[in-house]
């Protein structure tokens, strides 16, 4: 066996040297040592803040219900259907989506990419250490980014995603900015959009999609799904 294949040394921290070989003699310790991270016990502890958290939210809840009527309209009528007629918030982003493109598409592709995106992606070894995006390979990355930015552009442009195009772009114009940036970097802003792994950036833009589209949905929507400003509905 090589020098290149085994080397003995002395040292304790498993966290530096996860893989080692240990000789403990008479005047050394195997003890370990590592500090002891900040622990809560989940009882009393947690369970006593989520209590406490738990009884905030449902004193103002009840305040509110005193202050304000819920925006409840008339009772049901099968003979008519209000217009329009809004799918309740957390699927107002569908509902946008089936503005623009086919229902086979809205309705059953994209959900269904996002559901298998969530069960596959896990399973992939990326960013296991949670480093930059921007750590190795920057060159070739930056590529990738550019090449799917302008095919996602182009797609949601062809089918006139106006509302899906502006947070893809200000999502990619964040990641050039982190690209050309480094953790020395004078800006702490910059220094942070470095630090940050692609499974952030990823979920970003997802958040910033579902969030604008459900906006859209809720407040600048009216009769037959036209665009109407929330102030004269």
């Amino acid at each position: 066996m090589s020098d290149k294949d085994f080397k003995a040394e002395f040292a304790s921290d498993a966290r530096k040297q996860p893989l080692r070989v240990a000789f403990v003699t008479r005047r050394t310790s195997p003890l370990v040592k590592v500090r002891d991270e900040a622990q809560l016990m989940t009882h009393p502890g947690v369970f006593f803040r989520v209590a406490v958290a738990v009884e905030v939210l449902a004193l103002a809840l009840v305040a509110l219900a005193l202050l304000w009527d819920a925006p409840l309209e008339g009772l049901a009528d099968p003979m008519h259907t209000p217009n329009p007629a809004k799918a309740p918030w957390y699927f107002l982003g569908l509902q946008e989506l089936l503005h623009y493109f086919p229902p086979v598409v809205a309705g059953v592709l994209i959900p269904t990419l996002v559901v298998l995106a969530l069960i596959i992606i896990p399973y992939f070894n990326i960013n296991v250490q949670a480093e930059s995006v921007w750590a190795r390979d920057r060159v070739r990355r930056l590529r990738i980014l550019a090449v799917v930015l302008v095919v996602l552009c182009v797609f949601l442009a062809v089918f006139d995603v106006i509302v899906a195009l502006v947070p893809t772009i200000v999502v990619g114009a964040l990641m050039l900015l982190a690209s050309q940036s480094s953790l020395d970097a004078r800006s702490r802003f910059r220094r942070w959009l470095y630090s940050k792994p692609l499974s952030f950036w990823i979920m970003t833009w997802f958040l910033a999609e579902a969030t604008v589209l459900t906006g859209i949905g809720t407040f600048f929507r009216g009769p037959g799904w036209s665009w109407v400003w929330p102030w004269r509905l």
